[in-house]
């Protein structure tokens, strides 16, 4: 009988954590705090970019390029150890099964793109806000909605009648009008975005730090993750028989 690995991370899961570790590693124990003051500059997102009634005195930096690069760029740094370990757990959960149903190249593209939402719902409800967004937080609620889509439906990873683990992650998708008529779609949603808003309102840390929540962000990662999904999903082919 052949037995399977407690854990069975995708090789772009393990890179991409290990990615995040080596830069929040550089900015921690070799940068200054001048130079990594510099790096939050370049590469963290600050709703005043945006905003021409703000006067940074040219603090920010990066010109229009990093106008467009810190959509994305945002998401690779951390604000500590404690926030990149949290996030890590939750890439390993919900990004590994996303990565293993979407592939390398579909699965990092779909880490873009929700991290680039995020930022967007960020921008949307902090117009003008000089204080930086760092963390891979909203792309990862966009995994956690894309693995909505498949984990609970019949043969999934978390539903009934599992047949082996790669067709686990191969179901046909739950079609995004019937995701609000599944109970446990709706439980799940129901405890994130209450968690969510609660933190957020109550403006703690989901890490323990004193750092805010940027829960928009969240929210605008999970809703692309969510609607978004047929983007990225590979068109599966049915087993011949």
């Amino acid at each position: 009988m052949k037995s399977e690995p407690l854990f069975n991370v995708p090789a772009v899961i393990v890179a991409l954590i290990a990615v995040l570790a080596v830069i929040h590693g550089v900015r921690d124990m070799v940068l200054d705090q001048d130079q990594d003051i510099w790096v939050l500059l370049r590469f963290a997102f600050f709703p005043a970019r945006y905003d021409s009634s703000v006067v940074l005195g040219g603090l920010l930096l990066g010109g229009v390029a990093a106008d467009i690069w810190t959509f994305f760029s945002y998401a690779m740094l951390h604000g500590s150890w404690m926030h990149l370990g949290i996030n890590g757990v939750w890439l390993l959960a919900f990004g590994s099964a996303v990565a293993r149903r979407f592939g390398t190249t579909r699965f990092l593209a779909f880490f873009a793109v929700t991290a680039a939402a995020g930022a967007a719902m960020h921008l949307l409800t902090n117009a003008g806000s000089q204080a930086p967004m760092i963390g891979a937080s909203a792309s990862i609620s966009g995994a956690m909605a894309a693995a909505m889509r498949f984990a609970f439906q019949r043969g999934g990873p978390l539903g009934g009648f599992r047949s082996g683990d790669d067709e686990a992650f191969r179901v046909p998708a739950l079609p995004l009008v019937q995701v609000f008529s599944d109970a446990r779609v709706l439980a799940f949603l129901a405890v994130w975005f209450g968690v969510n808003i609660l933190f957020g309102l109550g403006s703690q840390s989901l890490t323990g730090g004193d750092e805010a929540v940027a829960w928009q962000a969240h929210i605008g990662g999970f809703l692309a993750g969510l609607v978004l999904f047929s983007w990225f999903d590979p068109p599966y082919r049915a087993a011949a028989t």
